[in-house]
């Protein structure tokens, strides 16, 4: 069975320029809420993506006029979904006291954030109405996040006495800082679109009848650019967050070393010199010219 296609909750989809998106698509009445074999298989269809050298991007939206309301808290177990789902079912015999809850957050529900999170895929959220629990997690876990002025975001889970627990609030501090994150969290807050731009949370506001075709753009735009080299930014970034200055001089030095000798680098100069828009991404081959810093950009490269 090929990666695209129906899955539990979800639709996945390839698209030509190297772009994959997924659309949680439950029944609308439950606002495309996760259940269990959702996110095992949201998260294995993730894994799946890193290993494709057709996909560079990834777009996750919803149907049905919003994005997600978090986990169905009333069907979540509820075996019935699991026919629906490609994974096979882990938590039939699952414990039902503290440590078995202990164990599917850590392996179950806390490995979709961390899929996401960790792929040095570029991935980008676009997200209309609700977006809230562990939907919000998923979102935060994205590189970009597009909305529009009516989308809800936020926590929620202590209105339930739930924890964040699928390491929402990891993500939330690095982007707003402690004192907002003590608020929007102990306030259970939820901001509309516009709101969430102002405080960083968003990428961009995008019309709804325009986000779709927005989120395509954005997507194609970085999926034409040198992906190797975009991959390693994106990880030097998010390394250069939790390391000291001289531990990230020394991270983005070595992603250069490899980055530098990439045919792409030696297109890139290629097409600068020559003055016409560069072709990355092309089948591998031996570096005609690579790009040396103690070199002027206007000499002709060596061949």
């Amino acid at each position: 069975m090929g990666v695209e296609g129906k899955y539990a909750g979800f639709s996945l989809a390839l698209h030509a320029g190297g772009v994959a998106t997924i659309k949680l698509d439950r029944d609308p009445t439950a606002r495309n809420g996760f259940t269990a074999p959702m996110k095992r298989d949201l998260t294995d269809a993730i894994h799946e993506l890193n290993f494709r050298p057709d996909v560079h991007v990834l777009v996750i939206s919803g149907e049905h006029g919003t994005f997600s309301a978090g986990d169905d808290v009333k069907n979540y177990y509820n075996t019935k979904h699991w026919d629906e789902a490609r994974g096979r079912n882990l938590l039939e015999e699952r414990r039902l006291d503290e440590l078995g809850l202990y164990d599917r957050l850590r392996l179950s529900s806390q490995k979709l954030t961390a899929a996401i999170y960790e792929t040095d895929l570029i991935t980008i959220a676009a997200i209309d109405g609700v977006c809230i629990q562990s939907a919000f997690s998923i979102a935060l876990a994205c590189d970009f996040r597009l909305a529009t002025p009516a989308a809800r975001l936020g926590s929620g889970t202590l209105r339930f006495g739930f924890q964040p627990d699928e390491n929402g609030h990891f993500l939330l501090v690095r982007q707003i800082g402690v004192s907002r994150t003590l608020d929007f969290l102990i306030n259970a807050r939820l901001i509309s679109g516009v709101q969430a731009l102002d405080w960083g949370l968003v990428t961009e506001l995008v019309e709804p009848d325009q986000l779709e075709t927005r989120a395509m753009e954005m997507a194609q735009i970085i999926a034409n650019g040198p992906m190797v080299a975009t991959r390693m930014l994106k990880r030097a970034v998010y390394r250069a967050y939790e390391l000291d200055f001289a531990s990230a001089a020394e991270d983005i030095a070595l992603r250069t070393a490899m980055t530098d000798h990439h045919p792409d680098t030696a297109e890139g100069v290629a097409a600068w010199i020559e003055k016409r828009p560069p072709e990355f991404n092309g089948p591998k081959k031996a570096a005609q010219t690579a790009y040396s810093p103690g070199r002027s950009m206007g000499e002709n490269p060596k061949p």
